[in-house]
């Protein structure tokens, strides 16, 4: 029996369409068991490459819909010129402007809580940079460090990721770009380079 020639391209378009769903199921890359293992397998023939990365972050402590919230403080922290012991959780927008109405990439997810006791206002912070939008749709950059409210740049490791970043390592320097002392939200412009494969 022959086949005519659309029915084979038809036959083609199916099998290169089933092959696709699930990486379309998970954004940009397929992240099941048993992608993850094969990917891992090809992995010594991988070049490491460097993307960077600039974005906003929205971080709205006192507005209608607060993005971050206190959920935890100590006895004392009301009394510390550090606000030592306040955490919170945050789940900021991440746009490609500073504007707040930009295009919205992804979201900074985490937990930030005051570190020092005296002295300099830092914090730990804890976050993952979730991005669902462009070509990095469905993947995460880890990031663990210290964040000195008055400095200048804030410089944070990237200690891992997931989807396009698996393997991850590299730095974020974050900017604050606007900072209310009334209301406490800020806009923080974040520039991220990061090698992965």
């Amino acid at each position: 029996m022959k086949m005519k020639t659309t029915q084979l391209i038809a036959i083609l378009w199916w099998v290169v369409a089933m092959m696709a769903l699930p990486i379309l199921a998970h954004g940009s890359i397929d992240q099941s068991p048993e992608a993850v293992k094969n990917w891992f397998k090809e992995l010594r023939h991988a070049k490491e490459k460097l993307t960077e990365l600039h974005f906003y972050v929205h971080d709205r402590v006192t507005a209608e819909s607060p993005t971050s919230v206190l959920v935890a403080q100590a006895n004392a922290t009301s009394k510390s010129p550090t606000m030592f012991g306040a955490t919170y959780v945050f789940d900021d927008p991440m746009t490609l402007g500073p504007e707040p109405s930009s295009q919205i990439i992804g979201h900074a997810q985490g937990i930030s809580s005051s570190a020092s006791k005296e002295d300099d206002a830092s914090q730990i912070a804890i976050m993952n940079l979730v991005f669902n939008d462009g070509k990095f749709n469905g993947s995460t950059l880890s990031v663990l460090g210290d964040y000195p409210f008055f400095q200048k740049y804030k410089e944070m490791p990237i200690v891992g990721g997931s989807g396009a970043f698996r393997l991850a390592r590299g730095l974020v320097t974050a900017i604050i770009y606007a900072y209310n002392d009334t209301t406490q939200n800020e806009i923080i412009d974040f520039h991220v380079l990061v090698l992965h494969y």
